[in-house]
């Protein structure tokens, strides 16, 4: 919800005035360690107070997790902004690319998430996250850096790049690089 109403520049009530009910998790892109929220009807949230307490949910003192999940939402704009850009920069690299290997719909890119295709006859993406986690001893020769970039094989022919709070610029530039250089050493 918040990478949605950031990417299209709109309060979440935007996003949710046609919904009966909302879940928020603060643990995702807003960066607390735990919590969510839940939003909806009375009876809806009644429904919700009597099965939490029915599975033994809730939590004494539960302040300090209310606390990072409102600093994580006075900072949405700016922290979810940056992880778009980074994901975007990502997304313009394999682009610029220009590789047989893998490509990008740059248009598709509008939040912290870049879906990579595949093209057959390389790699499986199971097998190019693999190459892009592993860090060689040829990889650290040429390079001089040893970078291990944590993807997931979406489907058959596509790779799901995620970007957090915790992946900066700097981040999002080494794994373009060894994107890069797994590339490279796929085509030799």
């Amino acid at each position: 919800l918040m990478n949605a109403a950031v990417a299209q520049d709109v309060e979440p009530a935007q996003i949710t005035q046609h919904c009966d009910s909302v879940s928020l998790c603060f643990s995702k892109g807003l960066g607390a360690p735990a919590g969510a929220v839940l939003a909806g009807g009375r009876e809806l949230i009644a429904e919700a107070w009597r099965v939490r307490k029915l599975l033994g949910g809730g939590m004494r003192q539960a302040g300090v997790l209310a606390a990072a999940a409102r600093l994580g939402l006075e900072h949405a704009d700016t922290t979810l902004r940056r992880d778009h850009e980074n994901a975007r920069r990502f997304a313009k690299g394999i682009q610029e690319l220009n590789s047989p290997l893998c490509s990008v719909n740059l248009a598709a890119v509008e939040t912290n998430i870049v879906m990579v295709s595949i093209m057959g006859g390389w790699l499986s993406p199971a097998e190019l996250c693999q190459h892009l986690q592993a860090v060689s001893e040829e990889e650290l020769a040429e390079t001089g850096q040893a970078v291990s970039v944590l993807l997931f094989p979406w489907s058959s022919h596509t790779l799901r790049a995620v970007w957090h709070r915790d992946i900066l610029a700097h981040d999002t530039e080494l794994a373009k690089n060894k994107l890069e250089f797994v590339a490279r050493k796929c085509q030799e």
